[in-house]
């Protein structure tokens, strides 16, 4: 009896990459081996010119696949040059070598994707040609004047839970047709190999309703909430003490290293970062307790308790996790090491 293997990978557009996906069939003495790789187009996929197009898929996470059911899986796979090296557009490799590198000190993340369904060019709960009541009440909110989606939203929780993804939460968010879903706590490779299978079980799970998920910073200009993807992060000193908090904190403020960051937390950035709508200024760094208006929020329990975590609320929506998470780890686990704070 053989089985189908959905092979999911991230494709080289730019400025911000799409997923893409294809299906093997694979014989009954593959399940629960090592799954083989395989390759596509690369000059479909802005990855490869068409004299020398072939590009190599290689897994990298299989889980089940919730929508096939039965024995189907879905396969993550990072892309490799033909030569058995890391494709240029590959940037899980780069995360690879720094959380190998910093294991020791056991950095751990929670990522919170924030997105914003479609429909016929409108947001989800947008009046054709006008503008809904201002934002207030959407928020968490409850009922069909101010809730729009939530089918879509909790048939996409049911197949994260179902593929054994570490989802942790779900919530409305600012605006209407606008959501929220929290991956995490796991180690930087697994947060972010999970947000990017999530991610395509949300794009999978729309097409069933006929509405579109974007990830889109800015999706509606004007007095209206962005969407983000705040990064929650940690190491084991931080979740020991306070002064290491306090030496992430500043290791992020640092020299260049809020631009090193921002610049590399989604494109659009700038539309969203204004200092409006709970966000700092892209072009300024700033650290505070419970401050939802600082690059860098540091939870009034975690101060509290002289111990936890801290919120990273700059990433953009369409951020690469595995982009995130490497920059998060190597600035502040390089602090920490020379305060010797490990």
């Amino acid at each position: 009896m053989s089985f189908k293997a959905e092979y999911i990978w991230i494709d080289g557009t730019e400025p911000t990459a799409k997923l893409r996906s294809k299906t093997k069939i694979l014989a009954d003495d593959a399940k629960g081996a090592e799954l083989p790789i395989w390759g596509f187009d690369g000059s479909s996929t802005n990855q490869a010119k068409g004299h020398a197009s072939d590009c190599v898929l290689k897994p990298v996470f299989v889980c089940p696949d919730p929508i096939r059911g039965g024995d189907d899986v879905l396969v993550l796979c990072e892309v490799l040059n033909t030569d058995m090296t890391p494709h240029e557009s590959n940037t899980r490799a780069a995360l690879a070598e720094v959380a190998e590198r910093f294991a020791a000190q056991e950095p751990v993340f929670g990522i919170e994707q924030e997105y914003t369904f479609f429909k016929d060019a409108y947001p989800l709960g947008f009046p054709k040609g006008g503008f809904p009541a201002p934002q207030g009440g959407y928020y968490c909110g409850v009922g069909s004047d101010e809730i729009f989606g939530r089918d879509v939203v909790e048939a996409h929780l049911d197949n994260c839970l179902k593929a054994g993804l570490g989802i942790s939460g779900i919530n409305a968010e600012v605006m209407p047709g606008q959501w929220e879903f929290q991956v995490g706590p796991l180690a930087p490779l697994e947060v972010a190999d999970q947000l990017w299978v999530a991610r395509w079980l949300l794009y999978r799970t729309a097409e069933d309703f006929d509405v579109a998920a974007t990830l889109d910073p800015k999706p509606v200009k004007g007095d209206w909430n962005g969407a983000g993807a705040h990064t929650n992060f940690s190491t084991r000193a931080m979740r020991e003490g306070y002064d290491a908090i306090i030496t992430a904190c500043e290791a992020l403020g640092e020299g260049s290293k809020p631009l090193d960051h921002v610049k590399n937390y989604g494109a659009g950035i700038d539309d969203r970062l204004t200092g409006l709508h709970e966000t700092a200024p892209w072009d300024k760094y700033s650290y505070g307790v419970s401050d939802r208006g600082a690059s860098v929020r540091i939870p009034w329990q975690v101060e509290k308790d002289g111990k936890g975590y801290i919120e990273d609320r700059r990433p953009n929506a369409n951020v690469d996790p595995y982009v995130v998470t490497r920059l998060l780890v190597d600035t502040c686990c390089t602090a920490l090491e020379k305060a010797g704070q490990v």
